[in-house]
């Protein structure tokens, strides 16, 4: 098995560092108080490539593999210390641009993807529901089909990115007596009357990333704008959760190599007791620990990813990639807090704010004990 990058990766890893580490830090720690998005950065991540990275060149992306976009994310996650505008930036790829692009017709393409990729739209889809989380596919909002239009009635929560988007696919039940096999995707766009965005939500971390509650009354949409086949909401929801378990977590495995050098530095440069910090166990053994963390985190993402590059369809590798990442970066960034004491509970620090953007990822894109149930029933659980 080949483990090293390519030479064209490591450079391309390179580049992306030094792009995020002098365009994307600006006034970072006010951002995070006041909740706010920055489209400046936004547009110079599509100057740069990146909203684009998997999407073909005929739509203005960069074709890159899913290995080398894995590489991107994770230096990305390295070297822009905003992990809400990074978790935005994957909310809009695998949400909108990966399911228009498997599952779009040419005109759909043609109409969304190339503003979605430089970066003019932001893009989004609604599955959740006040009544539905875990339970995915027991949704509530209906869509039934007048004439050459869909009506579509009904709420979402938990809505990324929902201030700023242009367009959503939104998931409906079409049928329910089908159940899951009921549920068709949808494209709405932001001034279709009868869908508003109807409250802003507050978290306790990721707080650059924007979040909302939408509203569909009456939402009268053409038939040109059903996404797939009718029923081919499951299909189109699992299609896109593969590519983000295995994506949405490289930008983890960047801030964890991140934590992991600013932890050594400290213990290095803080002395206590007459000698370096790090000469003691009780922090040595924190930084060992993070290391191997970071180690383990990195070969289970990059197995997933090259299973997908290799046409599989690697559902539980996500899983567990997903999982460990997840519970691996949290226990990363307490490891981390320790190390720097009192110092790193302090806002000036920006490690106290890792933590809680970290905790998040033990929650979206299925909980750590979703991803749990999905790998128990590979064995027959």
């Amino acid at each position: 098995m080949e483990f090293a990058w390519s030479e064209e990766q490591v450079a391309f890893r390179r580049e992306v560092i030094r792009f995020a580490q002098q365009e994307l830090n600006e006034r970072l720690i006010e951002r995070d108080l006041e909740e706010e998005f920055s489209w400046d950065a936004w547009k110079k991540r599509a100057n740069f490539g990146i909203q684009g990275l998997p999407i073909p060149e005929e739509y203005g992306g960069g074709g890159a593999d899913i290995l080398t976009t894995v590489c991107g994310l994770e230096a990305l996650g390295y070297g822009c210390r905003d992990n809400g505008l990074i978790f935005a930036l994957n909310a809009h790829m695998w949400s909108s641009e990966i399911p228009l692009l498997t599952f779009g017709s040419p005109a759909q393409k043609k109409k969304y993807l190339a503003k979605l990729v430089n970066g003019d739209w932001i893009g989004i889809h609604a599955m959740t529901e006040p009544m539905s989380g875990s339970d995915a596919f027991s949704l509530r909002t209906r869509a039934e089909r007048k004439g050459d239009c869909y009506v579509i009635n009904g709420s979402k929560t938990f809505i990324s990115n929902a201030q700023v988007a242009e367009m959503v696919i939104v998931f409906a039940n079409l049928d329910p007596s089908k159940g899951a096999a009921g549920i068709s995707a949808f494209i709405v766009d932001k001034e279709t009357p009868g869908f508003t965005i109807s409250k802003k939500l507050h978290k306790m971390g990721l707080r650059t990333a924007p979040m909302a509650e939408l509203a569909f009354v009456d939402c009268e949409i053409p038939v040109e704008n059903l996404l797939g086949k009718e029923g081919d909401g499951q299909l189109i929801f699992t299609s896109s959760m593969e590519w983000e378990r295995i994506c949405i977590l490289a930008g983890h495995l960047g801030a964890m190599q991140r934590m992991l050098e600013t932890s050594v530095r400290y213990a290095r440069e803080r002395h206590q007791f007459g000698k370096p910090i790090g000469d003691f166990p009780a922090v040595s053994d924190k930084i060992a620990d993070m290391d191997i963390r970071l180690e383990a985190a990195r070969l289970l993402l990059y197995k997933a990813a090259w299973l997908k590059s290799k046409g599989r369809h690697p559902l539980r590798e996500a899983a567990i990639a997903k999982a460990y990442v997840a519970e691996a970066c949290v226990q990363s960034c307490l490891e981390a807090i320790q190390i720097h004491g009192g110092y790193g509970y302090m806002t000036e620090y920006q490690i106290e704010r890792e933590l809680r953007d970290a905790i998040s990822g033990k929650i979206y894109s299925g909980t750590t004990e979703i991803q749990k149930n999905i790998i128990a029933r590979f064995h027959g659980l």
